[in-house]
């Protein structure tokens, strides 16, 4: 593994660990100083007289205790969870989970810590001053822990994002423990306007707590209040808005036939659910048009879009059409002569100058037998000269495997009515032509491997083509057809 992806992986880690520890110390930090600031305002230390020094120094001591533990279990949890991380390899499905988990034990260790302050401060502040004091100071300490715990939450999400977006590939948002959508939404207006209304609540409500202006108060709790609402809805925005945004943007690409979309998963909510199966949906669309590209080269184009447009039923119509058929001359000896896969490959270059020059003219390929192909012109797509097109396609293919050298063949073409449509039973489709042209499409083609063009066209073929491409070809003998009472009149190029 390079030094660089070692690197990188250091700067995840190191990164994510003091962004944890410094989220901590300072929400606990600032969280302590509003809490203070608050009290001090309401004049409640000043309320104890000459023994609020016992309250400050106990605050200022369980504030640094609280630092030191709070930092201490963060590292722990920290580093527990980013192990696989600094290794460089999958996390196993518990590491997973608890990397999942870690916004919401950061936020539990803070909130715990919190709750310790306040039983205490408030328990210390009731032996010290009166119960309206115990009171404010419990009401103090109690919702600037609820405030610090929500920010830190939001934020610790934020922080943590390198490292639960490979957990979640392992854990996916379906079976993941995490906040929901609703949850953040809930979190954000708490630490937006409810908590900071509640202060202004529980200072203008009787009981009176302190003796101070209670104005100085309130446009702190506003100030708090204000900046408290900035910082969580910009983590809600990049919690929720940004991924949304990604996924808008990802859905437009989609829409406009775009199957190299791929969706970023981070995030263990309904998000990361929405993002997991917008990667499902176009794994989805890439795996249908590999299928369909491969139902095409099989069955042909045409064929397969006409049974993704009728499905799958025993039905089809009669056409008219041309049939031609292509056989190679002495296989059986050229099996004996050369090995299977020098075979192979001859018959593949035959094969690809018939595709190239049927589909050229809008013709089907409807099955390889063997060394031999059967073309249709006319179904499953209606030509407007299906004749011309099947006489024209006879000359190049002839024209095309002569320049090679490598085989010879015959070509037969006929043209009347067949049964064009799926054939077979409920499960086990085919998509073939039957009916007399194609017969006599075959049985040219034995004669035709005989003569000096080696092809032969019937003379009803000959008749429906062009006058341009009816030129082109000459007047062969009437043959007897293996099966058919009567002769038919030939012609070749």
């Amino acid at each position: 593994m390079s030094k660089f992806a070692q690197l990188t992986r250091l700067r995840v880690v190191l990164r994510t660990a003091l962004g944890f520890v410094v989220l901590g110390v300072g929400s606990s930090v600032c969280g302590a100083a509003a809490v203070w600031l608050l009290l001090f305002l309401q004049g409640i230390p000043a309320d104890m007289g000459e023994r609020n020094w016992i309250l400050l120094t106990c605050a200022a001591a369980y504030v640094l205790l609280s630092v030191l533990v709070g930092s201490a279990w963060t590292a722990v949890l920290h580093r527990r969870t980013a192990v696989w991380v600094a290794q460089g390899r999958r996390p196993s499905t518990d590491e997973a989970r608890r990397a999942l988990r870690l916004p919401r034990d950061l936020a539990l260790v803070s909130g715990t810590l919190w709750l310790g302050g306040t039983v205490v401060l408030g328990t210390l502040t009731g032996f010290l001053g009166s119960a309206l004091d115990a009171l404010g100071v419990t009401l103090a300490v109690g919702l600037g822990g609820l405030l610090t715990v929500g920010l830190m939450y939001l934020a610790a999400e934020w922080l943590g994002r390198p490292i639960l977006v490979p957990a979640l590939e392992v854990s996916p948002p379906r079976t993941a423990v995490s906040v929901s959508v609703l949850s953040r939404l809930a979190i954000t207006w708490a630490v937006a306007s409810g908590v900071p209304l509640l202060g202004v609540l529980i200072l203008v409500a009787p009981p009176n707590i302190g003796n101070a202006d209670q104005t100085a108060s309130l446009i702190m709790l506003s100030i708090v209040g204000l900046v408290t609402g900035a910082i969580g809805t910009a983590l809600l925005a990049r919690a929720v808005a940004a991924p949304l945004r990604r996924l808008r943007m990802a859905v437009g690409l989609i829409t406009r036939g775009r199957k190299d979309v791929s969706v970023r998963v981070d995030d263990a909510s309904e998000i990361g659910s929405l993002q997991v199966s917008v990667n499902s949906m176009v794994a989805g669309l890439r795996e249908q048009d590999r299928l369909r590209d491969l139902f095409g080269r099989h069955v042909g184009i045409d064929v397969a879009r006409h049974a993704l447009e009728h499905g799958a039923s025993l039905t089809g119509d009669v056409r008219e059409v041309a049939a031609l058929f292509v056989d190679v001359v002495d296989s059986t000896a050229l099996a004996y002569r050369l090995p299977p896969e020098e075979i192979v490959r001859k018959l593949n270059r035959l094969f690809d100058a018939v595709v190239s020059a049927v589909d050229a003219r809008g013709g089907l390929v409807n099955k390889f037998q063997g060394d031999a192909a059967l073309c249709v012109f006319g179904a499953p797509t209606r030509l407007a000269d299906p004749a011309t097109a099947a006489l024209s396609a006879a000359r190049a293919i002839r024209d095309a495997v002569r320049e090679t050298g490598e085989l010879d063949l015959g070509i037969g073409v006929a043209w009347g009515r067949v049964f064009a449509g799926q054939l077979g039973s409920s499960s086990r489709l085919e998509y073939t032509v039957i009916g007399d042209a194609v017969n006599e499409a075959a049985r040219l083609t034995e004669h035709a491997k005989h003569a000096p063009g080696r092809i032969l066209a019937s003379d009803t073929v000959w008749a429906a083509g062009s006058a341009g491409e009816q030129a082109l070809w000459s007047p062969h003998e009437a043959l007897q057809l293996r099966g058919r009472e009567a002769t038919t009149k030939t012609w070749t190029n």
